[in-house]
């Protein structure tokens, strides 16, 4: 008896750390996008005159989106100001689109940055071998979200038509966030608009990295004995992507825990595929709260499109696995292999969203 009651003491003691970090990056999550909207709205007006001088084209708000989620390796900060930029009509609604898109096209970032840190780690690997998934994550989000953003920018009329009732439909009948109105106005007072801007970024972010560092104290040894032997069934590991990912919100954790399994061959590659095509989807639904949280019945509806254009791309992808994966393992191949192909890849990846930001359309 007395041997039970201890181990229930020391799981308490183990797990009341967590869940009291959780709490608290829950809390500056919501308080985070609260000063959010209250900082951008006070903004518009600058604002609205920066983006129109420098990121007026469709292609400047992709590549601006794009690099942004390189710098903060996070692209749920990157689509969290996109939408809360959008709600003050800073931004239109194919330059949301495209930033939330843009966000995802960067979004790989994190995959390769965790891949590097391993082949540091552990320096038993070549550094292509230690990148391997964060490669593939490149190649997979962007055979997806590649053709999902040119199909989703025509189609997006009619998507937000479609969809706008479904945003409508999920609004919520109570303010959550405003509780925090008296904090968020004394900052915006306090410190002005621009650092108050800063500041919700940064806050952000932390309360997003607290919630990461939380998920790595959890022992994942369970979920990769549960879950992870599962992979062989493609539909049962996209679906896994989807689930992990959209219950943690966290890119990082999903496809984190799986980066050294995949370093050291535990989890084939073709098995892999089909769960990180399913934690670019997944990826969404934080984004899909902030639009909620900030009252966008329009934010939701233009999240929807792309998460709708990128889930049936992905659908087909799966339905015509074998030549699809041939596909890519042919490229990821070529690119691993040949120091050529791998630091041109790399350097791809940079160049490219800045000749988007570049270019004046």
């Amino acid at each position: 008896m007395d041997s039970k009651f201890d181990k229930v003491v020391a799981q308490g003691r183990t797990s009341g750390p967590l869940v009291g970090a959780a709490t608290v990056s829950l809390f500056l999550f919501l308080f985070a996008i609260q000063l959010l909207g209250a900082a951008t709205a006070a903004a518009a007006a600058p604002l609205e005159q920066f983006f129109r001088q420098y990121v007026a084209g469709s292609a400047q708000a992709l590549g601006a989106s794009w690099l942004a989620t390189y710098v903060l390796t996070n692209g749920s900060v990157v689509a969290a100001l996109s939408v809360s930029l959008f709600k003050t009509e800073v931004l239109t609604a194919s330059q949301l689109f495209l930033m939330l898109a843009g966000s995802r096209l960067g979004g790989a970032a994190i995959v390769l940055l965790i891949g590097t840190l391993d082949y540091f780690q552990k320096q038993r690997y070549s550094f292509s071998d230690s990148t391997r998934l964060g490669i593939l994550t490149f190649l997979l989000s962007h055979s997806i979200y590649l053709p999902a953003t040119a199909l989703g920018y025509l189609l997006l009329p009619r998507l937000q038509t479609r969809f706008e009732s479904v945003g409508n439909r999920i609004e919520l009948s109570f303010q959550p966030l405003a509780a925090f109105d008296p904090a968020t106005g004394a900052v915006v007072d306090t410190v002005g608009v621009g650092l108050s801007l800063v500041v919700a970024v940064l806050v952000l972010f932390g309360s997003l990295m607290l919630f990461d560092r939380v998920l790595k104290r959890i022992d994942t040894e369970w979920l990769r004995k549960r879950f992870f032997r599962r992979f062989q069934h493609k539909w049962t590991s996209f679906g896994l992507g989807i689930l992990i990912t959209g219950v943690t919100t966290s890119v990082a954790f999903s496809l984190g825990v799986v980066v050294p399994l995949y370093n050291r061959d535990y989890i084939k590659r073709q098995e892999i595929v089909p769960y990180v095509l399913g934690a670019n989807i997944g990826t969404f639904f934080d984004t899909i709260v902030i639009a909620v949280l900030l009252e966008s019945p329009q934010g939701v509806a233009i999240v929807l499109s792309l998460v709708a254009v990128g889930t049936v791309i992905t659908v087909g992808t799966l339905v015509l696995f074998s030549t699809y994966f041939q596909t890519v393992e042919t490229i990821q191949t070529r690119i691993i292999t040949d120091r050529r192909y791998l630091t041109g890849f790399l350097i791809s990846l940079v160049v490219f969203p800045i000749l988007l930001v570049l270019l004046p359309i």
